[in-house]
């Protein structure tokens, strides 16, 4: 088979890697009227901070068709990766551009895949898809296949803090400061339909961590792979992985930083995990 290139957009927390022949095509987040485009020349202190303080909503902007083209030059064969449709223009872009591509380059295959989530679920998807690849199937099947495992994998998200929501008018600037008030934390999932959903809130991470930990039980975790993707909250992520090890001892977990789109919508010290059933 010939090899085939792996584009993810930066809502994955992914950075591009040419010895994985993986492309990283950044979304760009502008708080205060200055824009942050998420890669490698972000700073994210400097983002975090000017968050933090902004007294306006902050705004996402997806990548354009060109960016998207300019991951897919010289690709005969293509699996785009992109952050759910339900909260981006992202997917609608890649798909845009996948046909302007295959207009210019009549000969190459291209799929993109919405993944009708965000952040450490799109890597889950996207190493499960690098596992296909090397089973050597057919590119033609591979669209069904992927579709088969997106069933199976899942994504949890902590929020502690509501400021960027309630900017955003998702909830109240009350209710925003009352939960700060009394470290309320909020445990969400992505819906089947792409969008964030609360599963629970709690007061304290302790009992947050029980919920989150019952919930995987629920998606019916057994100590396969998971990424666990943190703003500014290493501390905590690392409670999660021990706490997991200590019921599953062989899980493959995986601790990172979050890049500017996730921390825009989990905010300081905001954890999300993705992971694959059984």
């Amino acid at each position: 088979m010939n090899e085939i290139r792996l584009i993810i957009d930066s809502s994955s927390n992914e950075r591009s890697n040419q010895e994985n022949n993986l492309r990283v095509v950044p979304l760009t987040v502008t708080l205060s009227g200055v824009d942050y485009r998420d890669d490698d020349s972000l700073d994210l202190d400097k983002f975090l901070e000017e968050m933090a303080s902004s007294k306006v909503a902050g705004r996402t902007t997806c990548p354009s068709i060109q960016e998207w083209l300019d991951a897919l030059e010289g690709a005969e064969k293509a699996i785009i990766v992109t952050m759910t449709s339900g909260l981006s223009g992202t997917y609608s872009s890649a798909l845009q551009a996948k046909d302007l591509y295959l207009e210019q380059h009549p000969t190459s295959q291209v799929i993109v895949v919405d993944s009708r989530s965000a952040g450490p679920e799109l890597s889950v998807v996207l190493e499960e898809i690098k596992q296909l690849v090397m089973e050597d199937k057919r590119f033609v099947d591979l669209d069904e296949e992927i579709a088969k495992l997106r069933t199976k994998t899942h994504l949890l998200f902590i929020l502690q803090s509501l400021h960027n929501l309630s900017l955003n008018g998702r909830i109240s600037p009350a209710v925003a400061k009352v939960a700060e008030m009394l470290h309320i934390n909020v445990l969400g999932t992505a819906s089947m339909d792409g969008k964030f959903e609360q599963l629970s809130k709690a007061r304290g991470m302790k009992k947050t961590l029980r919920d989150l930990l019952k919930q995987m039980d629920e998606f019916n975790y057994q100590g396969g792979r998971l990424i666990i993707d943190h703003c500014n909250n290493q501390a905590d992520a690392e409670k999660v992985r021990d706490m997991i090890l200590g019921k599953y001892p062989k899980a493959q977990i995986t601790i990172r930083p979050m890049g500017a789109l996730c921390s825009f919508y989990a905010e300081e010290g905001g954890l999300m995990l993705g992971f694959i059933e059984g």
